[in-house]
């Protein structure tokens, strides 16, 4: 009697999953084909992204390749506090958060605006050689544009110095003075990502109805108002979100760019957490130290997009959760 009682409390909840189960794949038959489509990328995160996440465990233990995971002796957060006490700690969080500023300030408007003066062109021909020709150096190596910045910038060989030189003026070192590798890497940056930057901008303004353009047109309004009221607060989420997720990445400089442009003379200002991690991590063998920087380079970029999204959230935008 009771077993039957039993049976007959849980039925709702049984009937509720089996429901629920019978959607989930009426849904998946339906859309299989849109499934296929994503499976390579969910394959994707799940082989590159979620199983390493395994590995964070060495972060937190002395670490040898012949004892394995689950052998290796435990040490808690001794190498966090090895790496906060060293001296190099300063440096690497400095010149880090640096480069990044600097190119969070002058790189991330810049395909706004290269998106709007793309939209803004009305001979079809033009405006795709244009896309084009911006959108070239993204598919360059970063081998390729630092021999391009040698040939251009090297003090003895470099275009620009021949210049300087053939008309009077004293040769610049630009490749081994301190004070300009910061704005040398933004700068590549900017010529390499800027148009590739402009196709997420180009889609969202493609979605603005035009009929808000005619009524601006209509009551009078100039290009450059129309610009500014309609089409700047019409993408002004799209915005938002990404400079979310690029705050996010804050601690994380292209490791092949800096250690490529790196010399001796400029190491005080190219050293960040990347090519430290290489030099001690990979060439020296210390995994489990070299771990724990890079979990902690997470856990920044992870506290600072919760923090940036709780800030967009009070500023009345969607955010990005």
């Amino acid at each position: 009697m009771s077993t039957t009682r039993a049976l007959k409390v849980g039925s709702p909840g049984t009937e509720r999953s089996t429901a629920s189960s019978g959607r989930w794949l009426r849904t998946l038959r339906r859309n299989k084909y849109l499934y296929l489509l994503a499976l390579p990328g969910i394959c994707y995160f799940l082989i590159f992204k979620y199983v390493p996440m395994w590995g964070v465990l060495i972060a937190f233990q002395n670490y040898s390749p012949y004892q394995g995971f689950l052998h290796s002796d435990w040490i808690g957060l001794q190498h966090f506090a090895r790496f906060f006490a060293n001296d190099d700690f300063f440096k690497l969080f400095r010149n880090t958060l640096g480069i990044n500023a600097l190119s969070l300030l002058l790189f991330f408007p810049l395909p706004i605006l290269l998106s709007i003066l793309l939209n803004e062109l009305k001979n079809v021909l033009f405006k795709k050689t244009v896309q084009t020709i911006v959108y070239l150096p993204h598919f360059f190596s970063w081998v390729i544009i630092v021999g391009i910045t040698f040939l251009l910038l090297s003090h003895s060989e470099g275009v620009v110095n021949k210049m300087l030189q053939a008309g009077g003026f004293v040769q610049i070192d630009f490749l081994t003075n301190p004070d300009y590798f910061w704005l040398l890497l933004t700068l590549q940056t900017i010529w390499k990502d800027a148009g590739w930057g402009t196709i997420i901008f180009l889609a969202a303004i493609a979605g603005i109805d035009p009929q808000l353009y005619e009524a601006a047109k209509m009551d009078g309004a100039s290009r450059f108002r129309q610009i500014w009221h309609i089409t700047l607060p019409s993408i002004r989420n799209v915005i938002v979100i990404l400079l979310i997720l690029r705050i996010g990445h804050i601690m994380d400089v292209g490791f092949e760019q800096v250690f490529l442009m790196m010399n001796g003379a400029v190491s005080d200002v190219a050293d960040v957490f990347d090519t430290y991690v290489y030099r001690v991590g990979v060439k020296q063998g210390q995994f489990s130290y070299s771990t724990a920087i890079g979990l902690f380079k997470s856990l920044v970029g992870l506290i600072l997009v919760i923090g940036a999204n709780k800030f967009a959230k009070k500023m009345g935008e969607e955010g990005v959760y």
